[in-house]
Order: C-alpha cells, then structure tokens, then sequence
C-alpha cells in the first residue's frame, strides 16, 4: 500500500479517535454510553497505531531502515489501551484514567504535534 493511502487510512482513525477522547474526557464517566464510546475510541486507537508500523519514517533516524522515534508512540498505543481495558474491568479508576489521559495526551496530542513538524506530511498540507 502506498504511503498516502496509509496517510488517509491514519487519518480516518486518529481524527475520530481525537473527537471522541475529546469528548470521553469531559463527559460524565461509567454511563453506559461513556462504556461504549471507550470501546470504540480504544479499537480506533489500536488500529491507528497498526496503521503507523506500515508506514516508514521519512524524518529523522530509521531504524531497521522504517521505525523512527514517531512510532514509540505506536508502543505506548499498544501497551495503554490493554492497561486501561484491564483495569476498567477489575474496577481500578485511578488505573483506568492514568491510561487514557497518557494514551490521550502521548497517543493523540504529542504525537501529533510532531506529525506537524516540518518535513512531515500534514505539515506540508497544511503550511
């Protein structure tokens, strides 16, 4: 799959996924709809941190020639979401939100601030 088509894909994932952390972080919490809102924020964070691994760093060092610092955030998807499923589940709030603010403001605010950056994609449809 080519690089744009990635970019597209990234997109219709992580712009929902803002939207609905957005949401999630100010509205009432353990409602049923806050439960199925997590759900569906938690499969759109997972897929668009799947989506990143097929896309190879175009700024800065590579490793194994296509991994670059962006995608440690790609890590930090893949470790808070199963986290903070794991403690809503066993009852541990305080857990469960240290998980979804980090994976909010590390997974979406962060790294997108570097996806901005000049020489990245966005940057250069935007500016």
């Amino acid at each position: 799959m080519q690089y744009l088509h990635l970019a597209y894909a990234h997109l219709a994932t992580i712009v929902p996924a803002f939207l609905i952390g957005t949401w999630l972080l100010f509205m009432t919490k353990g409602t049923p709809r806050h439960r199925l809102m997590g759900k569906i924020y938690m499969v759109l964070m997972l897929v668009t941190a799947t989506i990143t691994l097929f896309m190879p760093a175009l700024v800065g060092p590579r490793f194994a020639g296509h991994f670059g610092f962006i995608h440690l955030f790609s890590l930090l998807v893949f470790y808070s979401v199963p986290m903070a499923f794991i403690d809503a589940r066993r009852g541990n709030v305080k857990g469960h939100r240290g998980s979804m603010i980090g994976l909010y403001v590390g997974g979406i605010l962060v790294a997108g601030f570097f996806a901005f950056m000049p020489g990245r994609l966005l940057h250069s449809w935007l500016f």
